[in-house]
């Protein structure tokens, strides 16, 4: 814009009304000129690759419109934001990573709030391990370990030329070995300030460089079980610990890994990994494990306009080059389910009233389910009673 005020103030100042019009003119043409120039090639940080969405589905079947989601009770968090992640300790407190960095801890109830940590990024996926520790996929930070008074472990750190890049969710077996997913390679959190933004650019992208890790704490090996993934998000280890679901978000869909593969590319096909759910309505992201046999998923959006230019590689060029205004924005909606291990669905839950925070996820308790979000200043929950037909 000041580019403009400055050509402006130059025009030529005559009496002659044919000078005034060419000068407005040729101002007009270089004023085209320069903005066809900055939208065609003006730098931006992805190299979009074609690929083919599916038409989305829609609302039906399992995921039919409801409102189950829409009169949820909410535990206020004083200033804090985003509990994306929330688990349950054996000291029967809710443990939450906000978007400041900072782990909270609280009653069931939302009472006797207080702060284990602070991460210095952004915690996403948490775990209790054997020893009472919280381990802690911070997308900026690596993978952590938390002691039972804050004290900090770098298990993986994250960064340039490091294991870890992108730091996600975390999954903990018996072996004591932890499973977690690198969302990106091509795009860290730390480097382009915000876990939403470098998810974005993921998607934008679609080079799908997510991974699935193993680490093994008692040797420090880090192996490759699964790569190729567009926004690896949630993981989640099976009932007998052979395989994992992994959400890939930026496909919509949700897998079933092999634990025993190694450097698979989910590209290729193999009988180490299967698609559990294809075609979702939203962008899947957390995956936990609920009571009575259920997993639970959290869909964090619907999806927009955006499959229109999968095939499209340039327009996504062209779509950071605009506004972020100006983009096609869908409307807030609140929609999290539940399902066995077998793929069936048994419970779905919506807000259709766009005024659902960004949810990401379920942590269910015997009393109540507590409606994980990356966005809302409040966390809100449900008696278990809901999920009665």
């Amino acid at each position: 814009m000041t580019l403009f005020f400055c050509v402006g103030a130059g025009l030529p100042w005559t009496r002659s009304g044919q000078l005034r019009s060419a000068s407005r003119l040729a101002l007009s043409a270089a004023a085209v000129l320069l903005v066809a120039a900055y939208l065609l090639f003006w730098p931006v940080p992805i190299e979009p690759q074609a690929w083919r969405a599916p038409q989305a589905p829609g609302y039906v079947g399992a995921h039919a419109p409801n409102s189950r989601l829409s009169d949820i009770s909410g535990i206020a968090l004083g200033r804090q934001i985003g509990p994306e992640y929330i688990v349950q300790g054996k000291d029967g407190k809710l443990y939450a990573g906000l978007s400041n960095g900072a782990i909270m801890h609280m009653q069931p109830d939302g009472s006797a709030q207080g702060m284990l940590a602070h991460t210095g990024g952004r915690p996403l996926g948490m775990a209790f391990d054997a020893d009472g520790n919280l381990i802690v996929a911070d997308a900026m930070k690596g993978l952590l370990s938390f002691d039972p008074n804050g004290a900090q472990t770098v298990l993986l750190a994250a960064g340039p030329g490091g294991p870890l890049h992108f730091a996600n969710a975390v999954a903990l077996a018996g072996s004591g070995k932890i499973y977690l997913t690198d969302s990106s390679e091509r795009f860290s959190p730390a480097q382009y300030g915000s876990t939403q933004w470098a998810a974005t650019l993921d998607v934008l992208e679609q080079s799908a460089t997510g991974r699935v890790l193993e680490f093994d704490p008692a040797t420090r090996a880090v192996r490759v079980v699964a790569r190729g993934l567009s926004l690896a998000n949630g993981v989640l280890l099976s009932a007998d610990e052979k395989t994992l679901l992994v959400s890939e978000s930026g496909k919509y869909r949700v897998w079933r890994i092999s634990v025993a593969a190694s450097q698979l590319d989910v590209a290729q096909a193999s009988p180490q990994a299967q698609i559990l759910f294809d075609n979702l309505p939203g962008y899947p992201d957390n995956l936990t494990r609920g009571l009575d046999g259920r997993i639970w998923l959290g869909l964090a959006g619907q999806r927009n306009d955006l499959d229109r230019m999968a095939d499209k590689p340039f327009m996504r060029k062209l779509m950071l080059r605009i506004p972020r205004a100006l983009w096609p924005m869908p409307k807030a909606f609140g929609h999290v389910m539940a399902f066995t291990e077998d793929g069936k669905v048994v419970a779905d839950l919506q807000d259709a009233s766009g005024l659902s925070p960004l949810t990401t996820g379920v942590t269910e308790t015997p009393e109540r389910l507590y409606i994980q979000n990356v966005n809302g200043d409040r966390l809100g929950w449900l008696p278990r009673a809901a999920l009665a037909p």
